[in-house]
């Protein structure tokens, strides 16, 4: 079973009470958390060895990468069967340990985080965007990626970062707060950081 509700820790708590009660034993309870800890997940439920994580990258459909993330028990056939899941659907599997931002979100949001304070001090978003696409190669600039994850889910993901490790430099800048409170969620809302409409 893989759930893919909103990263709200709460609800998937209790979604993963409810899963252990009504799925037959063994099944396997996966969540696509991008940075919620799967341990919390797997103590709501009386089989946490049975708990794993599989982090899809957006958007899904076109983006390889899924962080499969164990906790201390995790049980390896479940982590080995997840891995397989991920390679017959044509995705690349990479482990890791359950840690706030896994891997990829632990290096990324940090640097999305930083381009929004950047801008902040009066450099224009698509200079930041343009400049980040000719120099590094990425093939989106940090407002563009923001605006396409959705910043309510990057706020999310940032304050989760600031809480685990405390780092002054990782408490979610005002703009990404701002733009959040305003309603402008990026391209779901054909608003975000740029204008989509």
């Amino acid at each position: 079973m893989v759930e893919a509700i909103a990263e709200d820790l709460d609800l998937k708590v209790q979604l993963f009470r409810d899963l252990d009660r009504i799925c037959k034993p063994g099944a396997i309870l996966a969540t696509t958390t991008s940075s919620l800890p799967i341990t919390q997940l797997a103590d709501a439920t009386t089989r946490p060895e049975s708990v794993i994580g599989m982090h899809f990258f957006n958007p899904a459909p076109v983006m390889k990468l899924v962080e499969v993330v164990t906790t201390a028990l995790t049980g390896d056939d479940v982590d080995e069967t997840t891995r397989t899941l991920c390679s017959s659907v044509g995705k690349v599997a990479v482990s890791c340990s359950d840690r706030s931002g896994f891997i990829v979100n632990a290096l990324l949001f940090p640097y999305l985080n930083d381009a929004c304070t950047l801008a902040e001090s009066g450099i224009d978003l698509t200079l930041i965007d343009d400049a980040i696409k000719a120099e590094a190669g990425f093939p989106m600039g940090p407002f563009q990626l923001l605006d396409v994850v959705g910043n309510d889910v990057s706020l999310a993901i940032q304050r989760e970062l600031f809480a685990e490790f405390k780092e002054p430099g990782f408490a979610p800048a005002a703009s990404l707060e701002k733009v959040v409170a305003d309603g402008h969620l990026g391209r779901k809302t054909k608003k975000g950081f740029q204008d989509y409409s």
